[in-house]
């Protein structure tokens, strides 16, 4: 099992940037992936962005460009950077990692991006 603590998100002005931070309770190397995901419309959760102990990212087509995923190993920590936010990047974004083919996720923090 792995806690996820989540920290960052709040206000910001359309064009803004915003940090999401995410700690696990664990060696992010025993950790097969972690990442950000948000609502979406006809869906439970779409992804943002993911990212693997060794650096490997993926991305979500309305992130690439604007959204940046890196992770501090010696913090257990992965980072969600995002940039040129949109009205429509307002969500709450919810931390999520996969051990072992389980899901878990963190309680999630609000990004806010209105003028």
């Amino acid at each position: 099992q792995v806690q996820l603590a989540e920290s960052g998100g709040g206000l910001v002005q359309p064009g803004g940037s915003l940090g999401l931070s995410c700690r696990a309770s664990r060696s992010i190397f025993s950790i097969n992936v972690m990442g950000w995901y948000r609502p979406a419309p006809g869906k439970q959760r779409e992804l943002v962005a993911t990212i693997t102990w060794g650096g490997l990212t993926n991305y979500a087509d309305a992130a690439k460009g604007r959204f940046t995923a890196s992770g501090d190993n010696a913090k257990n920590t992965v980072y969600l950077q995002m940039n040129s936010l949109k009205p429509e990047d307002t969500a709450v974004y919810y931390c999520y990692a996969r051990i072992n083919l389980l899901d878990y996720w963190g309680q999630g923090t609000q990004v806010t991006v209105s003028s």
